[in-house]
């Protein structure tokens, strides 16, 4: 079974010879070739030039053998072509004045991602004749409830104060902001489908900050507006959100087919958590990767005979992969990953 049909058919919980792997933030500074080519364009840049963009997504498949690629860009591409003020620093993102009152909401729009995302698109497009059925493409986009901490807060937060405060004193604000997102997420993932994703994950990195009291009614509704509107005959839908050992069974209310897991919670008990209904991914931390080949080999067995009597298992870190992280210890994990067959058994 090769990588392309090994991916999606875990995605659909069918079997599979080996479990298929592939690593959030898998194209990074961790390999040297990428950043031989940041050397030379600004991260923004890179994003916006599909055919560096597209060499860039290509090159984890060559160096670790894994078993999809996720195209190159970055979730806060969407809130520019919203209208807002995105700049990547050394510190982290800044969206310019942070989004406050129904005002700045009303001056966003919602898109259309082949008039303001094109290079996007055409990212996609490349990768998907280069790609050549090698591997399977994902697409992605953040959720709405990630991308309203990145406006409201201005850029990344410890304590998100702000938004909690809209979310708590104007729900009816942060609803309607959210509900613009929420068509511009399913717009720009609708439209990265036609150019050619075989599979789309909707990134809710900040949701975990949330009660799940207050992800029900602010988070899930929303997610729920983006995967309802997604034409995804065929292309499964991953929702990953950070912390979410306390909202698994609401992430399951998503219309999501796969539910990516951090490594807080064990997966076999997530998998139980979720009723056996729907294919796994994830769950290694991404700091085990420090450790020695063979004490990698051991956590990722683990992962791998918890993961044994899921539906469906996708394997991958809990978050993206650290940017000093060795290159021969992501190799070693994936292979890891690959000579365990899929009964669980070493």
């Amino acid at each position: 079974m090769n990588s392309s049909l090994r991916f999606l058919a875990a995605c659909r919980r069918e079997p599979v010879d080996v479990t298929p792997v592939w690593i959030m933030r898998q194209a990074g500074r961790y390999l040297p070739q990428y950043r031989v080519i940041r050397s030379r364009v600004s991260f923004m840049e890179l994003c916006k030039t599909p055919e560096l963009a597209a060499e860039v997504t290509c090159q984890p498949l060559d160096a670790l053998g894994v078993d999809a690629a996720i195209l190159f860009s970055d979730i806060l591409i969407a809130l520019e072509a919203m209208g807002a003020p995105v700049e990547f620093t050394g510190e982290g993102p800044r969206l310019g004045a942070p989004l406050r009152t129904r005002a700045d909401a009303e001056r966003l729009r919602a898109p259309d991602p082949w008039e303001t995302m094109p290079f996007t698109l055409e990212t996609v497009r490349i990768l998907r004749r280069e790609l050549k059925g090698k591997a399977p493409l994902i697409g992605f986009a953040g959720a709405p409830f990630t991308l309203a901490s990145y406006l409201v807060e201005g850029g990344s937060s410890r304590d998100f104060r702000a938004i909690k405060d809209m979310m708590y004193l104007d729900p009816a604000l942060l609803h309607a902001l959210m509900t613009k997102i929420a068509k511009t997420a399913a717009a720009l993932l609708n439209a990265e489908i036609e150019a050619g994703a075989q599979a789309v994950q909707l990134f809710d990195t900040w949701a975990g900050t949330l009660s799940p009291r207050d992800y029900r009614e602010f988070a899930l509704e929303h997610t729920r507006e983006v995967v309802s509107e997604l034409n995804r005959a065929g292309v499964p839908v991953i929702l990953y959100v950070n912390g979410c050992a306390g909202i698994l069974e609401l992430m399951a209310e998503s219309g999501a087919d796969v539910i990516g897991l951090d490594w807080r919670v064990e997966i076999d008990a997530a998998s139980a958590r979720l009723g056996g209904r729907f294919a796994v991914q994830g769950n290694l931390d991404p700091a085990a990767l420090f450790l020695p080949p063979e004490k990698i080999r051991e956590r990722v067995d683990d992962v791998l005979a918890r993961a044994a009597g899921a539906p469906g298992h996708v394997f991958n870190l809990g978050h993206g992969i650290h940017p000093d992280t060795p290159v021969e210890h992501a190799v070693a994990m994936v292979d890891a990953v690959h000579t365990r067959p899929r009964d669980g058994k070493v």
